[in-house]
């Protein structure tokens, strides 16, 4: 894995400095032709919260949110491996700092509408502006203008430009090394302004895009159904006619009707309790796709909250828990993890130790803050199985240090809701919701969950944490856009998270395995299962005949 997002990155970056080279790529598309046609069944115990891609930033909406819309940029399915989407063709300045997208011809909204370089320029605008309060502005921050768009001194990027019908062209004020990945990811995605108008604040229950599947109905806490978009751009694509997503179903009901031939793919996975008879099963190997994916599982420490303010406490309790017992909980489905980043990612350090578990200096630094008794606190949590069980077990965990933890089971959405607004959640356990790379590069695990542009209003930097010279490292890291320095970038990268875990304003717990439950009759390989950039990618699967 790790050889490939090095390959695939080192790939990104090449491009991105191959002086006036114009690229003209295959879209995204499966490799051999699969079988057409059949509508499937997929479950979730939680509704899902929007389809806006300036808003949406969840595991259970990305997949959707990547279908129903394009992107300049996208992946090959089930890899890290970049390819022009709704761009026909690009090119890239020597200096790295303007690039020039040549949209192909006769793109079309799902409201008949051609999309057009116009559409571009206000749907990145639209997630950048703080009005939207989206959690993905920070994305873009290397385009010409961000700053003052930013803080309401400008009306759009100065960045942006539509020369003409067909071309778009960006330019940065610093080089990107990341700039075609961002352009990939859903806040990139194009939406039609008057859609988004006409839903009045709703356009998240109302979307429109250009993507694969459009939204056909949408019953509030029953169901989801998606169709296949006649007039997507790529022959072929996408493979299967419908999904439909049934909500409220408990992961064990949910697991017993995939076993029945009742759901397609059990979205909220396999319950830890079932996990090994499952795969003890003789059908183990067509239900289960079981693979590595680029993810850490934490615990956030609220640094605008006492005592979290107090970096000894935010230390102690990386001392106080126990991340064997917790990898246990999820049948060994998982690695402990001492550092934001997991081991596949560039930029992990291999060297670095973190915080080992221990009890008694846990205590003795609790002392040393001022706490000798301990403190109260609350504990968030998903209410999904086994989400609520680890949360327990870290409420034990800190009772034994005399920390006395409420845990607030809630909906993902609720959770999320409390995480980004400040001064509401001291600790959060992400399971369940836990990050997963937006994208292959080690800044993907800064910026938008420890950086200061994600500690704002419905943000995913959780802790409220910004370390200002961190900061400024980070956007130097990324200013190394000549793949000449990708060797240096990565040192800089590591050397950022390791001073990330000085000041502590995670737990981080462990790195889990992507295990994915689908029934016989789905097909296509297990990578677009747990597809490195989507999730389940609804575009790839199939149905077999």
């Amino acid at each position: 894995m790790l050889k490939t997002l090095l390959r695939s990155t080192a790939l990104a970056a090449a491009i991105a400095f191959a002086p006036a080279a114009a690229l003209t790529l295959a879209a995204t598309a499966p490799a051999m032709a699969q079988a057409q046609g059949g509508d499937i069944v997929v479950t979730y115990k939680d509704d899902i919260a929007t389809l806006d891609p300036a808003i949406g930033y969840d595991w259970q909406n990305w997949s959707i949110i990547k279908s129903l819309f394009s992107r300049l940029m996208d992946y090959t399915p089930g890899t890290p491996d970049l390819v022009p989407s709704l761009a026909e063709s690009f090119t890239v300045s020597p200096d790295g700092l303007t690039y020039t997208f040549k949209l192909r011809k006769g793109v079309k909204f799902s409201n008949g509408r051609v999309v057009v370089p116009a559409d571009v320029k206000y749907s990145i605008e639209r997630a950048v502006d703080p009005k939207t309060q989206g959690p993905g502005a920070g994305f873009f921050g290397a385009i010409a203008g961000f700053d003052d768009f930013a803080a309401g001194k400008a009306t759009g990027l100065a960045g942006i430009e539509t020369p003409d019908t067909e071309t778009v062209v960006f330019k940065l004020s610093r080089p990107d090394a990341t700039f075609l990945h961002v352009l990939a990811i859903n806040f990139a995605s194009i939406v039609p302004k008057e859609a988004v108008e006409a839903a009045a604040g709703d356009f998240g229950k109302k979307p429109v895009g250009s993507g694969t599947f459009v939204l056909k109905d949408w019953v509030i806490g029953q169901k989801l159904v998606f169709a296949r978009n006649p007039d997507y751009f790529v022959k072929g694509v996408p493979h299967i006619d419908s999904f439909t997503i049934e909500i409220g179903q408990e992961p064990l009901v949910a697991l017993l009707r995939l076993q029945k031939g009742e759901v397609d793919i059990a979205g909220d996975g396999i319950p830890p309790a079932k996990f090994l008879e499952i795969s003890k099963s003789p059908d183990a190997k067509d239900l289960i796709v079981d693979g590595q994916q680029l993810h850490t599982g934490y615990v956030t420490l609220n640094t605008k909250i006492k005592p979290f303010d107090n970096v000894k406490v935010r230390q102690a309790l990386n001392m106080a828990i126990n991340k064997e017992r917790l990898v246990r909980i999820v049948n060994g489905r998982a690695t402990p993890a001492n550092q934001p980043l997991p081991p596949a990612m560039p930029g992990y350090d291999t060297a670095y130790k973190g915080y080992a578990y221990d009890v008694a200096k846990a205590k003795a630094l609790l002392k040393e803050a001022g706490y000798a008794d301990g403190f109260s606190t609350v504990l968030y949590s998903t209410n999904t199985d086994p989400q609520p069980r680890i949360a327990q077990a870290i409420q034990q965990d800190l009772a034994a240090v005399g920390v006395k933890a409420e845990i607030k089971a809630l909906a993902q959405s609720n959770v999320i809701a409390a995480g980004g607004t400040e001064g509401e959640a001291p600790m959060i356990w992400s399971g369940g919701m836990a990050w997963i790379a937006d994208f292959p590069d080690p800044s993907n695990f800064y910026g938008p969950i420890l950086g200061c542009a994600g500690a704002v209003q419905g943000g995913w930097n959780w802790s409220w944490y910004c370390n200002e010279d961190l900061q400024k490292r980070a956007v130097a890291a990324d200013s190394m856009s000549d793949p000449s320095k990708s060797a240096e970038r990565v040192e800089a990268w590591k050397k950022i998270f390791v001073d990330v875990m000085a000041d502590a304003p995670w737990i981080p717990v462990f790195n889990e395995r992507r295990v994915v439950a689908k029934s016989k009759r789905m097909g296509g390989e297990p990578n677009i299962y747990v597809d490195p950039t989507r999730v389940i990618n609804y575009d790839a699967i199939f149905v077999k005949p």
